[in-house]
């Protein structure tokens, strides 16, 4: 694979967080022109994922948490979250358009390349073969990556086993949701841009952004088999599964990743959940999992600040 279908790859990819454990950017073919026909969704086993209500007199909000690539067909589908959605008058998501190629195109390029400080300077020749080996599944080679920043490379890496195991961006939650809302004619707003996305993760230090591919060239053999114990979690409602698998083992890891990719951002999506609740109407917010799950979850922080929030299944 060449780098310009490399890159172009990664433009196609700006959806945000895919698994807990490591951020992952998947390859989306095309952005949509219209708004696409909402799929059905296979019911769940049991009483499915986890979804919680924060009211007031005149305010209802939903907040549920979302795996961004599933098989086709995952089962999660419950009578609550589709009745809060259709309650709701607006859908919110971290990003509307998680395919928007013409906004993260640019972004990539600027922010995901650094031909002065290209990979083979900064690995040692044993991790450049371990590198290669792991761009083999993606058709590539470590060369082909040479240019590309630590923090790009990890996630270039980290995406082919998880297509390769059946793994499919059309089928996440979020554009499924998207879908549906967008088919309902309901708004779809969120909670960052791509920009802010891209520019948090190029601003990871070089070492932390080192750990990360390091880690993404050692795991991406067992990259599906972590997504698969997490969208187990997810599917059934266990919120403390999702934290072990998609939280603690980040934070573990590095505490920089950790704060930059869920703190500060859950900190910041409780302000805007604040605001509206001073306010009126009715909110469908879907964010990844991770987000919702462990001590620094958006929940959490909000119940610090005197908010009630009730999980409802």
């Amino acid at each position: 694979m060449s780098l310009t279908q490399l890159l172009k790859t990664a433009a196609r990819s700006a959806v945000g967080v895919a698994a807990g454990l490591a951020l992952t950017f998947v390859a989306v073919d095309g952005a949509f022109a219209q708004a696409p026909a909402a799929p059905a969704i296979t019911p769940a086993e049991g009483k499915g994922p986890a979804l919680w209500l924060i009211q007031d007199d005149d305010s209802r909000i939903w907040l549920f948490g979302t795996v961004h690539v599933l098989r086709p067909n995952t089962p999660w589908g419950t009578p609550a979250v589709d009745a809060a959605l259709a309650e709701a008058d607006t859908l919110i998501l971290e990003i509307k358009d998680p395919n928007d190629q013409a906004a993260a195109a640019p972004l990539i390029q600027q922010f995901g390349l650094s031909p002065d400080r290209p990979l083979s300077s900064l690995l040692t020749a044993e991790e450049l073969a371990e590198l290669n080996a792991a761009a083999g599944a993606l058709g590539a080679n470590a060369a082909a990556l040479d240019p590309l920043r630590p923090w790009l490379a990890g996630l270039t890496i980290s995406v082919a086993p998880m297509i390769a195991a059946g793994y499919d961006p059309m089928s996440g939650v979020d554009t499924v949701l998207r879908a549906r809302a967008l088919a309902a004619g309901k708004p779809v707003d969120e909670l960052e841009s791509i920009e802010a996305q891209i520019r948090m993760l190029a601003s990871m230090s070089e070492e932390t952004q080192l750990a990360f591919l390091r880690s993404a060239i050692r795991d991406y053999e067992m990259a599906s088999t972590i997504l698969d114990q997490l969208v187990t979690a997810w599917a059934t409602g266990d919120v403390e599964g999702i934290e072990r698998i998609g939280v603690e083992e980040m934070r573990s890891q590095s505490q920089e990743l950790y704060d930059l990719l869920l703190v500060t951002r859950n900190r910041d999506w409780a302000d805007q959940i604040q605001t509206l609740l001073a306010g009126s109407g009715d909110t469908f917010i879907a964010v990844g999992a991770a987000h919702l799950a462990g001590d620094d979850s958006v929940q959490a922080m909000l119940e610090a600040r005197g908010v009630r929030v009730a999980r409802t299944q």
